[in-house]
């Protein structure tokens, strides 16, 4: 069951933190909720991290999101921390971190698998996040930049849980 939950979790948590990273954005929640959120999904992240460990080291795209998964639970803990000290930087550069990450990661994956096995979505899914990531830096509207992120991330996800 665990393993189920591990392979299955990503396609509705990915969505969840950029729904989630939105409201924050809007104001819609305090910053200590924002930090409780840092918290679990640093937590979570570390778990997934630990408990895929020997399996995702084993085929190398699985290791491209490993990597995405360790330098993002550092990227959420610098998020944590921006809230700490109310840094608009840090938080920032956490936000372009979860943008710029997983887009490489979509690249790679695109660009190693097959197209039998969908890579279109996975470069579809880069294509958007990477724009997002440059709007974001470029100081375009943050909704439509964390939408943006939002639905590339989860198409790259969501078709990855129906494959694999």
């Amino acid at each position: 069951m665990l393993r189920s939950v591990r392979e299955t979790a990503p396609a509705g948590l990915v969505p969840l933190a950029w729904a989630f990273a939105a409201a924050a954005h809007t104001g819609l929640l305090a910053a200590r909720a924002v930090l409780i959120g840092h918290v679990v999904m640093a937590t979570l992240l570390f778990a997934f991290a630990a408990l895929s460990w020997s399996e995702m080291r084993e085929h190398p795209v699985l290791r491209a999101w490993l990597a995405v998964i360790v330098l993002g639970f550092v990227v959420t803990l610098v998020g944590a921390y921006s809230l700490v000290v109310e840094s608009g930087t840090l938080a920032a550069v956490t936000v372009f971190g979860w943008m710029a990450l997983p887009t490489l990661a979509f690249l790679y994956t695109g660009y190693v698998l097959p197209d039998e096995e969908r890579s279109w979505a996975y470069m579809a899914g880069a294509g958007l996040s990477g724009v997002a990531a440059i709007g974001f830096a470029a100081g375009a509207s943050p909704l439509v930049t964390l939408a943006l992120a939002g639905v590339g991330q989860t198409l790259g996800i969501v078709v990855a849980v129906v494959t694999y």
